[in-house]
């Protein structure tokens, strides 16, 4: 298939595509009249790195998955390099619900603070 009817069976771009290319993560084949080719193998590449980056995976974070797959592999978290990839993630994401846990308790206790204080009043004898 060519770059047109890649990107829409993907659900993204040509420009995409060739970015992706020029990062080394999509085949750079060329058909005799010099138009980039693709195949099957290429969409699921292309459906792993989307997911990932769904998921909030950066696009390097995402290269040892589509390197499984072009190993041969079913899957690309099929390969040791794939899964050390989910763990970092995984701790990451972690640290990051330990940060958000701690700003909401804070925040709480800052809203318990303001509600449980009288509002201080005007001088005409409203709350300002």
């Amino acid at each position: 298939m060519r770059i047109g009817e890649l990107a829409q069976r993907a659900g993204t771009t040509t420009r995409t595509l060739r970015y992706y290319e020029s990062r080394g993560l999509l085949p750079a084949r060329r058909a005799e009249n010099g138009h980039r080719t693709y195949d099957e193998d290429d969409l699921r590449l292309l459906r792993q790195i989307r997911t990932l980056q769904d998921f909030g995976f950066g696009l390097e974070e995402t290269r040892p998955f589509v390197d499984c797959l072009r190993a041969g592999h079913p899957a690309g978290d099929a390969c040791p390099a794939s899964l050390d990839v989910y763990r970092r993630k995984l701790a990451e994401l972690d640290a990051l619900i330990g940060r958000l846990e701690s700003v909401r308790a804070e925040v709480a206790a800052r809203l318990a603070l303001a509600t449980d204080t009288p509002a201080p009043r005007c001088a005409f004898g409203g709350t300002p």
